[in-house]
């Protein structure tokens, strides 16, 4: 099993930025890819962008590039998600996710809201 737990989610005005934080716990070993997904209220869940376990690939959605950052610290077992010139569509709830032998994990979410 792997556990996830994002952090820093908030209210932010738009051109705004954020910086979401996600850790990993339990069997971390073996994790391939680790990625953030994000889904607005009567949408359906989508990539926002994703990093391999070295950290040596990156994918965003199109929507996303230039605007937002993926990385990973394995030292500290996190993935980071620097999100800048935020814009009001983008608020949604945000999910951390891994991959790990052929399974997907989630954490439970983070909110985000881009607001004035």
């Amino acid at each position: 099993q792997v556990q996830l737990v994002e952090s820093g989610g908030g209210l932010v005005q738009p051109g705004g930025s954020l910086r979401l934080s996600c850790v990993a716990s339990g069997r971390i070993l073996s994790i391939s890819a680790m990625g953030w997904y994000r889904q607005a209220p009567g949408k359906q869940r989508e990539l926002v962008a994703q990093i391999t376990s070295r950290g040596d690939t990156t994918t965003y959605a199109d929507s996303v590039k230039g605007r937002f950052t993926i990385s990973r610290d394995n030292a500290k077992n996190t993935v980071y998600l620097q999100m800048n010139s935020l814009k009001p569509e983008y608020t949604a709830d945000y999910y951390c996710n891994a991959r790990r032998c052929g399974m997907a994990y989630w954490g439970k979410g983070t909110l985000v809201t881009v607001s004035s």
